[in-house]
């Protein structure tokens, strides 16, 4: 249980940690041993009872039975002020920021220091240029939130943990939403953190970033903890199986391509939201048969907006989309249902807002916009529903395998394989996917990937838009990056590297 150096007592211990939610056991008897000073990763499947376990550790829920240390002392955490308290911060995979508050502003928030906010605002300038200079976090304090990279916003939540006093400090997913530059400097600024004495616990779902950061690494499946390593003396492939129980092919080997003709093209679309503010600017683009077009960039730079229009959430403002021999323009609009009847499928990134109705059951939103596949009027006879989605449940491992359990009840990526499995069971002629594998585990990850290729191998023109370089490496024929609702660029996939697509990202020349 990676046991402190020097007998020391580890930064956080815990033992016998168990969680119940119903008939789920999310935690079961858990130990677990943090070193002071250590970058300590967590790593498992979804559903395994990483987020449970932090979430408990952190104060969201409180624990059925076990006990917690911190530090060799006892403590009781109740609430997240309890573990703020004894030195606890966490930064969250989605920012808690408040958008239009200045950086200094959203530090200080909840702990404003009295009435007198001057002099509270003052002595808070002061610490956080204090931190920001000690730990390489520069930022501005005077700079809006919400018009800060997401890298920065980044900084700014480690920089309101260190503020309220945090020793230990919770990561979610912190790449998700960067460059290459911002992960490999955001690396840089957690070993500094870790050399200052910071311990740091790390949930992710990268391996390389395992490899590559953490000095301990312990992996849960199925709420047990089932192993600790070392990573110098391990490897993808160990973790990988006693992520998911068997043995996983880690490497995606793409379908080879077999273009016909273009099946999609957008011509000169842009696109302003509801402020006036330019999402999308003279983009065009053109989607064959029989292949993956990557589309690569940071999280917010148009990518969702071109697959609202190009699925027709969003109307076509300036510009035209044509697919088939229809032509959709301002003037001749198509909504989701067109769409679909054209022979186009769309996995949305926020399956959340876009890809489920979370009160539904699973076998409900297993036929959500296909009620066709039941029949006429059938939308009243629940077995059908249910004939329908058994096989899609099983064929792509959404577990609890139960087609009456609420969508909300299913872990974030076990929503995700319903989504896939009802939009891929429609055999469509176009598909857009939408980060695909976010917050998915690796077992799922193979396997979507190896169902991405074999669509494409059967002809299917596949529009993949991921914030994951390597799964845009690993599957895309082409790749287009955006940067600031532009396409800054094209390279086929023997062309591509993380270098230059990163360059392209930031909106540098490659």
């Amino acid at each position: 249980m990676n046991p402190e150096k020097d007998g020391a007592a580890p930064a956080v211990r815990l033992r016998a940690i168990s969680k119940s939610f119903g008939p789920v056991q999310a935690n079961d008897t858990i130990d677990l041993d943090v070193a002071s000073g250590s970058i300590h990763g967590i790593i498992g499947e979804n559903g395994a009872g990483k987020s449970t376990l932090v979430s408990i550790l952190y104060g969201f829920y409180t624990a059925d039975s076990g006990s917690i240390e911190i530090a060799g002392t006892p403590v009781d955490i109740q609430k997240p002020a309890d573990s703020i308290a004894h030195g606890i911060g966490m930064v969250h995979q989605h920012f808690m920021l408040v958008p239009t508050f200045t950086v200094l502003e959203n530090v200080m928030l909840g702990s404003e220091g009295g009435t007198l906010l001057r002099k509270g605002a003052a002595e808070v300038r002061a610490e956080l240029l204090r931190l920001e200079h000690e730990h390489g976090l520069d930022v501005d304090p005077d700079a809006l939130a919400g018009e800060l990279p997401v890298g920065l916003q980044q900084r700014v939540e480690i920089l309101k943990a260190l503020r309220r006093g945090a020793r230990i400090l919770i990561l979610d997913e912190p790449t998700g939403v960067l460059t290459p530059a911002e992960t490999e400097r955001m690396f840089d600024i957690l070993r500094g953190l870790r050399d200052s004495g910071v311990t740091i616990l790390l949930i992710t779902h990268k391996l390389a970033e395992i490899m590559a950061l953490c000095d301990a690494v312990s992996v849960m499946r199925r709420g047990k903890m089932v192993g600790h390593r070392v990573p110098s003396e391990t490897s993808p492939a160990e973790l990988a199986e006693l992520m998911v129980g068997r043995k996983v092919n880690l490497e995606t080997v793409p379908a080879q391509a077999i273009t016909g003709g273009a099946t999609l093209m957008a011509e000169g679309l842009s696109w302003h939201d509801s402020s006036g503010a330019p999402r999308l600017r003279d983009v065009s683009l053109e989607l064959r048969s029989g292949e993956i077009l990557g589309i690569a960039g940071v999280s917010g730079n148009g990518q969702s907006e071109l697959l609202d229009v190009l699925s027709g959430l969003s109307p076509v403002q300036k510009g035209r989309v044509v697919i088939g021999n229809r032509v959709i323009d301002h003037n001749r609009p198509a909504g989701p249902a067109d769409m679909r009847e054209l022979g186009l499928a769309h996995v949305p990134e926020d399956r959340h807002r876009r890809g489920l109705v979370l009160p539904f059951e699973a076998r409900e939103n297993a036929v959500l916009g296909y009620l066709e596949r039941l029949g006429e009027g059938s939308w009243a006879l629940p077995g059908k529903m249910e004939d329908e989605a058994r096989p899609l449940i099983e064929r792509f491992d959404v577990r609890p395998p139960n087609p009456r359990l609420p969508s909300r009840g299913f872990s974030g990526g076990n929503q995700q394989k319903l989504v896939l499995a009802r939009e891929m069971a429609a055999g469509p002629s176009v598909l857009l996917v939408g980060q695909p594998t976010r917050g998915v585990d690796i077992g799922a990850i193979e396997f979507i990937h190896s169902q991405l290729n074999e669509m494409k191998a059967k002809g299917c023109a596949i529009l993949l838009v991921s914030v994951e370089l390597d799964e845009i490496l690993a599957l895309a024929d082409r790749i287009i990056v955006m940067n600031a609702g532009r396409i800054v660029g094209e390279v086929s996939s023997a062309e591509a590297t993380h270098q230059r697509l990163g360059l392209m990202m930031a909106g540098e020349a490659a």
